[in-house]
């Protein structure tokens, strides 16, 4: 049960954004949301490791990034999913990206469950 709804937070297959993993996520999702002004991006495109100091993360928080490893960022970090698809924006990954590592499939067979062509960026 949540402390902060009195409901269960537990969906299985999910994990529900709560107030809690909003909290633990904190400077991660700050930092993602950063994303959202030009400068910031270049910044961390152009060190990424630097920026993200700058931003205060954890070196946990830092090597999930840098990885990749979008799951374990929701999953464990407090990531909102929001805020990550802006990291995965800047990072070159997409959404069919996101939603393959959530299912535990490659790109190519999260691509075959889809019922829409996805058109290749100009």
């Amino acid at each position: 049960m949540s402390k902060e709804t009195g409901h269960s937070d537990h969906i299985p297959g999910t994990f529900v954004f709560t107030g809690q993993r909003s909290r633990k996520g904190l400077n991660l999702n700050r930092f993602a949301y950063s994303l959202h002004e030009a400068n910031n991006r270049e910044a961390y495109l152009k060190d990424p490791e630097g920026y993200m100091d700058s931003c205060g993360l954890s070196q946990w928080e830092k090597t999930r990034i840098l990885e990749g490893d979008w799951k374990s960022l929701i999953e464990e970090g407090g990531g909102s999913v929001y805020m990550l698809l802006k990291m995965c924006a800047v990072t070159s990954a997409g959404l069919t990206d996101l939603g393959a590592q959530m299912r535990g499939e490659t790109q190519e067979e999260f691509l075959k469950t889809r019922n829409v062509v996805l058109r290749e960026n100009a």
